[in-house]
């Protein structure tokens, strides 16, 4: 079969490194892809949410026959991309715009918990700065501002003090720093404890939980700096036990399928939980409508089944006939960034040291912002690399990870030296 992926990040790179081990399937193509992607997958250069994009993909699919589409990330799922593939007939995996809804505007996912019940911090809706700024005088902080729509991961601010809050508020009520219509904030308590990353497949009706992780969000070492995308993950993660799995999957994950499905928003594909667990409870502190980026670089690799496989159970509404196994490894991905980000940053800076990946066993360098420019392999983007690496338990596989990491340049790199510290803080 052949096998369109739509993203150019290391989350579609590790999907296509997955996708590569299928003996089903042919050819693997990337839209836009990257430099990694590259190697295993043929890139045709469509921007995601440039003017008529559905229209371009389509054509590709239909031109090079494809039999599957799976889509990355979450702007095209938001805008509607599944359902343009429906009504054309042609076969995608990912929810559809009105069950991506839960990631596109936090407002609404906020306003789906509370009427299904499912625990999230309390919260407030602000449209207006004036009575944002009413709100946070003489409140209780840390304090969390988010901003509704979709930012890439740069939308949630973490304020320790009024100043802060009040400088979050503005920035998006006020400077429009996001450039969209949508103007909205939500005001959350901020939770104490641990995050935890829990993803399943899905095909409506029932689900299929993938191992559990942990994301580190911020740029700085210990939890310090404003948020990004992912610095870096690792799975398994030894808090979530099977009682804590239980609980999750009772109160959270299947409330979350059923209720979506009550609404006329039948969830078919990849559901993300985003958790804090502290001393009392679970709760959930976003949707993602797609595999995690980085937690896909630490969870795809030690998929066993064959993807395709999967996503036809979930396409085929058999997700409970799947016999979907994992590997026992351990897994942690340390991103490698260009400097300034996750402000601005310098593009085309040449990366050495690549090679490294074929020095060490169970090393895998998944690409996200790079491209190749004439014979050299360049930086791309703010999240440059995800040096993965498998190993018999956490510790084993950041050795191996940091090991790669002494090897490999790029004139501004940064990065965390502390992926994986808190697995069995």
């Amino acid at each position: 079969m052949k096998v369109l992926v739509i993203g150019s990040g290391g989350r579609e790179h590790a999907i296509c490194y997955k996708l590569n081990q299928s003996s089903r399937v042919e050819k693997i193509y990337a839209v836009p892809g990257n430099a990694g992607m590259a190697k295993i997958a043929q890139c045709i250069d469509v921007k995601i949410g440039e003017e008529q994009y559905f229209e371009k993909i389509k054509e590709i699919v239909e031109k090079e026959k494809v039999d599957l589409t799976f889509v990355g990330p979450e702007i095209p799922l938001v805008d509607g991309i599944v359902n343009y593939f429906n009504d054309n007939g042609l076969k995608i995996f990912g929810p559809s715009k009105e069950a991506a809804l839960i990631e596109g505007s936090k407002i609404f996912a906020k306003e789906f918990m509370d009427r299904h019940g499912i625990p999230t911090p309390n919260y407030k809706v602000f449209e207006e700065s004036k009575y944002a700024f009413a709100y946070i005088k003489g409140h209780e902080y840390p304090l969390v501002v988010k901003y509704d729509g979709l930012a890439a991961g740069k939308g949630v601010f973490i304020c320790k003090n009024e100043e802060e809050a009040t400088q979050a508020i503005s920035s998006v009520l006020d400077e429009k720093i996001f450039g969209r219509d949508n103007q909205k904030i939500i005001i959350e308590n901020f939770e104490k404890g641990q995050e935890i990353s829990l993803l399943a497949f899905s095909d409506g009706h029932n689900v299929a939980c993938m191992p559990s992780s942990q994301d580190h969000k911020r740029i700085f070492d210990g939890d310090k700096g404003p948020n990004t995308g992912g610095m870096g993950a690792y799975s398994p993660f030894p808090l979530v036990g099977t009682q804590l799995l239980k609980e999750i999957k009772n109160k959270i994950l299947f409330p979350t399928i059923q209720g979506l499905k009550d609404e006329g928003r039948l969830y078919v594909g990849v559901l993300y939980l985003g958790l804090i667990k502290n001393k009392d409870e679970v709760k959930v502190l976003e949707y993602n409508v797609r595999l995690g980026d980085p937690e896909a670089q630490v969870i795809l690799p030690r998929l066993e089944t064959d993807l395709t496989e999967v996503v036809e159970a979930c396409l085929s509404e058999s997700i409970n006939e799947a016999n979907i196994k994992w590997n026992s490894k351990s897994c942690l991905c340390v991103v490698l960034a260009s400097e300034g980000y996750p402000g601005s940053y310098k593009k085309g800076k040449e990366i050495k040291g690549l090679d490294i990946e074929d020095q060490i066993d169970d090393l895998i360098i998944f690409h996200a912002g790079t491209k190749i420019e004439e014979d050299k392999i360049v930086t791309n983007g703010g999240r440059v690399l995800g040096i993965t690496a498998l190993g018999e338990d956490i510790f084993k596989a950041k050795e191996k990870a940091y090991q790669a990491i002494k090897k490999i340049y790029f004139e501004g790199v940064q990065y965390r030296s502390d992926i994986g510290d808190k697995a069995y803080a």
